[in-house]
């Protein structure tokens, strides 16, 4: 029962904030109905509810078998076993990956159904399997990160110039949406069987980090590549907000057995890789086993009640506010609920203070939770409200943010410390969690929805991108800081001496 309580404390922390900013704004400056209110609050009951045993099964399943497989795949001394392996597995991972499902949802649903759903999903999982595969190699050559992020980097953005506005936002939303709950902790999983076992012994701890980064950097090049070979055209992407259901619970039974399904062709591929993995050599002792049957059992529960939740009211409501937010005497309230969603959501996901733990671990302290906290918490506010501050001037457009951030970042992890490059691109999904892939998209499609100049698909997307951008640069700047600080300490050292 720990282990539960631990997983909802940490979903209600994160929704907290949200919540009671929702509450604010219904009550003030953007006045919800009953009713509205009613279908909020049942969608966020079903999210919490469902993300709380999702994670739990994750636990139990998900992360455990990435650790198995990642031990089998090396054992036989092959390579190409490691490069089929990664791609069979980096796809199936990604199809079940819920914030890869919501984001797909509402691409197909801005574009009405031209970008079907699973389209997106199965593009975006090959580019995962693709770079998953190669980041194994890397890993098993001991290739250095930066060299790999550079060159791949210069290919997207060679491929960008080629691109639409569209597809270059929904590429990169994607590839901060893709490393969720499913995604990160099995590919973590996979690379740390994988560091722990190949031959060279001497490899330094910097080389096993690294391989999530890879992976979305593959997200963009699928997506790109998809955007080129698709007919051109305009697409205006609008909202239609109709009535809230008058009859909530059967609104709701309809909508969970809907995603039901959805959760069941996305958890079943992996789940039956689990059952077929007891023939490898080694098999799960039976503990072991229904330990992570019931995991996978639990997982496709919790996915089946949060997309409910998400689909059904969560996310409306931050395309409603936001759109009365847009339709108000300028756009100032609009930015300040901007800045004060992005400075409040990162501080409250779990994942961020696991990273914080993590880095002043790494450091030594020379680098304190505090100061990565203050760092990432200002930089996703700015980034949320730069991303809102597009759809009112035209003129600001999105690669005009995310490239110069992308090119330092790049810049960083050729002259920084290359341990820091490693973790840096890996937590570029951290600050993007459950609430950014939500309700902070949704916000964003709102707000341009209601903006006569904007477009939802080229303005409603590219928060998560900007997002998921700022831990890439906050942690490397905070890695020069620690190399400063080292180098003092050292010439304190010698000074005494």
């Amino acid at each position: 029962m720990r282990v539960w309580w631990d997983k909802a404390r940490e979903v209600l922390a994160s929704m907290a904030p949200v919540l009671g900013i929702v509450v604010v704004l219904g009550l003030t400056v953007a006045p919800l109905s009953g009713r509205e209110f009613l279908q909020f609050l049942l969608g966020a009951l079903l999210f919490a509810l469902g993300l709380t045993v999702f994670l739990v099964g994750v636990d139990r399943s998900v992360s455990p078998f990435g650790q198995r497989m990642g031990d089998l795949m090396v054992r036989p001394n092959r390579v190409w076993i490691v490069a089929v392996a990664g791609v069979g597995l980096g796809f199936l991972v990604s199809v079940a990956e819920p914030d890869l499902h919501i984001l797909a949802g509402q691409i197909a649903f801005v574009t009405d159904g031209f970008l079907s759903k699973w389209t997106v999903v199965l593009v975006v999982s090959g580019g995962i399997a693709a770079l998953v595969a190669a980041g194994l190699l890397r890993n098993l050559y001991n290739i250095p990160l930066y060299r790999v992020l550079t060159v791949l980097y210069g290919i997207i953005f060679a491929l960008a110039i080629l691109s639409s506005p569209v597809f270059f936002a929904i590429s990169f939303d994607a590839s901060g949406a893709t490393t969720g709950a499913v995604t990160v902790p099995f590919i973590l999983a996979l690379a740390l069987g994988v560091a722990a076992l190949k031959k060279d012994s001497k490899a330094s701890e910097k080389d096993s980090f690294g391989l999530v980064g890879t992976a979305s950097a593959g997200v963009v090049l699928a997506v790109l590549v998809l955007g080129l070979f698709l007919p051109r055209r305009e697409f205006a992407g609008t909202i239609d907000f109709g009535a809230p259901p008058t009859d909530l619970p059967a609104f709701y039974a309809k909508e969970l057995l809907h995603q039901a399904g959805e959760a069941l062709y996305a958890i079943v591929p992996l789940f039956v890789l689990f059952l077929l993995s007891q023939l490898f050599p080694r098999a799960w002792k039976r503990r072991a086993f229904l330990r992570g049957a019931g995991g996978f059992g639990y997982a496709f529960l919790g996915l089946s009640l949060l997309l409910a939740g998400v689909n059904g009211g969560f996310m409306d409501t931050g395309r409603e506010l936001a759109s009365r937010l847009a339709l108000r005497d300028g756009k100032a309230w609009l930015v300040v609920v901007a800045l004060a969603l992005g400075l409040v959501t990162v501080l409250a996901e779990p994942a961020v203070h696991v990273l914080t733990r993590q880095i002043e671990a790494v450091t030594s302290g020379s680098v304190r939770r505090s100061a990565v906290l203050v760092a990432l918490s200002a930089g996703v506010g700015a980034a949320v409200a730069l991303s809102i501050l597009r759809i009112p001037i035209p003129a600001l457009q999105l690669w005009h943010l995310l490239v110069p951030a992308f090119a330092l970042a790049l810049v960083l992890a050729n002259i920084g410390p290359k341990l820091f490059v490693g973790i840096a691109f890996d937590a570029g999904g951290v600050a993007s969690g459950p609430m950014t892939a939500t309700f902070i998209l949704a916000f964003a499609q709102g707000a341009a929805n209601a903006t006569h100049s904007a477009n939802v698909l080229v303005d409603g997307f590219g928060v998560i991108a900007l997002v998921a951008t700022t831990p890439i640069v906050t942690l490397q700047i905070l890695g020069l800081v620690y190399r400063a600080k080292t180098k003092k300490k050292e010439v304190r050292v010698r000074a005494k001496r």
